[in-house]
């Protein structure tokens, strides 16, 4: 079949490797890996192979097809042909193919995660996350929800349906639509909040020790707002990126763009936790600080090279404005393109922790199923031709959070600050030690006792 984007899905047909490729998103994605279940192994309607007309494409498949006919006529319950179907596909990526950046999302994951990467989808508007009541510092322990591991609201989103409704950070979700989430994790509840704009879901919420209530939201389409952005001591510009979606690079450059406008001479680019997208949005977004040159190459089968090149319309390039970029373990694929490329160009300094270290590029394309693959087709290599796989981007100042860190304490951004207080700008002398993070940037962002997953519904 030829890949057809949903009616609902935007975005253009993108190139890779100097070809195209109709509706499959090229992009460097983080290490978010779907559900992956059992046996592999390949069916199709039709042809020789027993009365279950299973198909061989090659004598390797001819025993998948025989332990499909036995199972047809031999298994004693009645079996669904489309369950079948889907554990073999997700059985030969995680078996077959043994890469963790390939594999199969069925429809409704598919469907979730291509509105993530739009940065629109149709839901409530509100960022989530699993947090243990008991053990803070036990991340681990929180595979699914239950009475110690909660489904806590982060905080609802700007004018969207869960704040009008009055959903308040800290909210214990404990049911959805009258059923529990214990027992489930969050890439499930998350899709069920979800759903068809105008449609109601009812959550039932705990606030604080109070008695739980039901909420009825109606749900509605959300734009993510993927950058945050703000000034610090009235001169410095601190940019927040969540993800390299759709949406991002145009909310980037508003947003670099307005900082220079209000008087910023130095910048603090965010990329911590942010897991990647788009690969187009990476080239553009270094491109916001490099004026010329390569940001990165692409290399694929058979020798395909394709390079990316600074677009040359950057709001920031001027090398007498300093830029420092923060990076951490969550910092993956995309983040560590733009990371990489501002380092080698010495158009930045990197503080914080090593990043994620993922340097291949996966294509995205629908099945006859509605569900999705995931296929690396490509790596991708920095300016000076370096990989980031397996130790990530080094940071130039190390620093890094531990148990003993205060939650309202940010030492990456302290570490900025401290560091740009020493780097002149354009026809001024050097500034006055700047303020701590907490009182520059208002309320801290808390990591201890969240579980990285987080999801917005």
């Amino acid at each position: 079949m030829t890949d057809q984007p949903p009616a609902s899905t935007p975005g253009p047909t993108h190139r890779v490797g100097g070809g195209s490729v109709p509706w499959i998103i090229s992009l460097a994605l983080a290490a978010v890996v779907g559900a992956l279940l059992f046996v592999g192994g390949y069916l199709a309607a039709g042809g020789a192979g027993g009365t279950t007309g299973c198909a061989v494409p090659e004598p390797a498949f001819e025993a998948f097809c025989e332990a499909y006919d036995r199972l047809q006529r031999e298994y004693v319950d009645d079996l669904d042909p489309e369950q079948l179907a889907e554990g073999a596909i997700q059985g030969m990526f995680q078996y077959g193919v043994e890469d963790p950046y390939s594999g199969y999302m069925p429809a409704d994951e598919y469907q979730r995660a291509l509105g993530d990467l739009s940065g629109t989808f149709s839901g409530i508007g509100a960022e989530m996350a699993i947090r243990n009541v008991e053990d803070p510092d036990d991340l681990a322990a929180c595979t699914e929800f239950n009475d110690t591991c909660r489904f806590v609201v982060l905080a609802p989103l700007a004018d969207s349906p869960a704040e009008a409704a009055g959903v308040q950070a800290g909210d214990v979700v404990l049911a959805v639509d009258g059923e529990s989430v214990n027992g489930s994790v969050m890439n499930d509840q998350i899709s069920r909040i979800r759903g068809e704009s105008g449609t109601d879901v009812t959550l039932t919420l705990q606030r604080d020790a109070g008695d739980p209530f039901d909420l009825t939201i109606t749900r509605a389409e959300i734009v993510l707002q993927e950058v945050e952005a703000r000034l610090i001591d009235g001169h410095i510009g601190y940019i927040a990126l969540n993800a390299f979606s759709a949406q991002a690079s145009e909310q980037f450059a508003d947003g670099l763009r307005q900082l220079l406008d209000d008087g910023a001479d130095q910048i603090v680019f965010d990329l911590r936790d942010n897991p990647g997208g788009y690969i187009d949005a990476a080239q553009e977004i270094a491109s916001q600080f490099i004026g010329s040159g390569v940001i990165f190459t692409q290399e694929s089968a058979g020798d395909e090279v394709r390079v990316y090149e600074a677009t040359g319309d950057g709001v920031a390039t001027d090398p007498d404005i300093p830029v420092v970029v923060l990076v951490n373990g969550g910092s993956a694929s995309a983040s560590e393109i733009v990371a990489a490329a501002l380092d080698e160009a010495g158009r930045a300094t990197l503080i914080g922790e090593p990043s994620f270290g993922k340097n291949t590029v996966q294509v995205w394309s629908r099945l006859e199923n509605d569900g999705g693959v995931r296929i690396t087709i490509s790596r991708w290599f920095t300016p000076d031709h370096n990989s980031v796989a397996p130790d990530g981007v080094q940071p130039h100042i190390v620093a890094a959070r531990d148990a003993e860190t205060p939650p309202d304490e940010d030492l990456a951004l302290d570490a900025a600050l401290d560091y740009l207080a020493d780097q002149p700008v354009a026809d001024e002398p050097p500034r006055p030690m700047p303020s701590t993070s907490p009182a520059a940037l208002g309320e801290a962002r808390s990591v201890i006792g969240i579980v990285g997953a987080r999801g917005i519904c």
